[in-house]
């Protein structure tokens, strides 16, 4: 697929699938993720076994603005302000979830979501398509030190039963930089591909 002008129809047919419950690899501004639709319980259990992650680890949704973010995600002024200044870009916000969150997706008791913007023109041309935030995880396998980053790479071992897998080039050895935005003060969960110093003391 091409990375800077997706063929719409290919876009067209992967939000078929997804619709279908489906699970797909695709590219993002970070490594690539798996993704599938929001409530597609079957292939949200086949990425925490690909994963290998607990039933408590909270996932992220992939949003096409700030607009959609509230839909699933309660955004104050602060969380706005952040938003607004640094996405689209490598980012996952932890906020505090809607009740349009399954709670399978929220994975923990504090009823919280990571919500991602990304700077990818296919991320984001799917998700516009779907007109609903895709459910997602970065592609990092728990044996390996970083996300995987080549497309080749991916229909291979504990990834072979991903159902589409969309060749956006290669992407980046990096996970997205995490901030925690549930209590009064931004927490830097994680660096990343995001510049964390808007977080550093």
């Amino acid at each position: 697929m091409h990375n800077q002008n997706p063929q719409q129809r290919l876009i067209n047919q992967t939000v078929e699938m997804l619709r279908a419950g489906k699970l797909i690899a695709y590219p993002t501004d970070s490594g690539y993720a798996l993704g599938c639709a929001l409530g597609s319980k079957d292939a949200l259990e086949m990425v925490r076994k690909i994963r290998k992650l607990s039933s408590t680890h909270p996932m992220s949704l992939i949003c096409s603005d700030i607009s959609q973010v509230s839909q699933y995600a309660v955004v104050d002024n602060n969380a706005f302000y952040l938003l607004r200044k640094l996405t689209p870009g490598p980012y996952t916000f932890i906020l505090p979830a809607t009740k349009f969150v399954p709670k399978l997706v929220q994975g923990t008791k504090r009823k919280a979501v990571g919500i991602r913007i990304p700077d990818n023109v296919i991320a984001l041309a799917l998700v516009q398509k779907m007109g609903e935030a895709i459910l997602s995880s970065t592609l990092w396998l728990p044996e390996q030190p970083s996300p995987i980053c080549d497309p080749q790479e991916i229909s291979h071992g504990e990834t072979k039963c991903v159902d589409l897998i969309l060749d956006g080039g290669m992407g980046q050895d990096l996970p997205t930089t995490v901030v925690d935005m549930t209590g009064p003060t931004p927490i830097l969960v994680r660096v990343g591909a995001g510049d964390p110093t808007p977080f550093q003391i």
